[in-house]
């Protein structure tokens, strides 16, 4: 080895350091995270059961959409139509479900529809997909007919 070669290492100042640092790309924007579920406020007294959309043939299917909302953020999700938001505090005037006593008053609803008109009733915490209910005959917001 070259009488100049054997230190190379020690021989380094703070400023190379520096200036080799520089040209790594950073990264300091987080990006979103994606959708994550939970079950945990789900109300077993309003809608109807896993058991039941187990018979219906509902419960695989739904399990398939919920697993491809996980795929994106919940800005994704709701510009791509995947899940529809209302409005914070609203809680469907004509609906067949109330509004569960251990869930807060100031969430914004969420509506993801599986097939049809079955839906699974939410709200977002963060990311996370709290799932609350599951409406087989769309009785969470009632809407009028459509093209009828």
């Amino acid at each position: 080895m070259g009488k100049g070669k054997q230190h190379k290492f020690n021989e380094r100042t703070d400023y190379s350091y520096q200036r080799e640092l520089k040209r790594l790309p950073l990264h300091s924007a987080k990006s979103e995270p994606f959708i994550v579920l939970s079950f945990r406020n789900f109300d077993r007294t309003q809608g109807q059961s896993f058991q039941d959309w187990e018979k219906n043939q509902l419960l695989a299917l739904a399990i398939e959409k919920l697993t491809g909302i996980c795929q994106f953020t919940v800005p994704q999700a709701i510009a791509n139509k995947m899940i529809k938001q209302y409005s914070k505090g609203t809680f469907p005037q004509n609906s067949h479900f109330h509004h569960p006593k251990h869930i807060p008053e100031d969430i914004a609803w969420c509506s993801m529809h599986i097939q049809g008109k079955e839906c699974v009733i939410g709200y977002f915490t963060d990311n996370i997909f709290n799932i609350v209910f599951l409406d087989k005959e769309h009785r969470f917001w009632i809407t009028g007919k459509r093209n009828s």
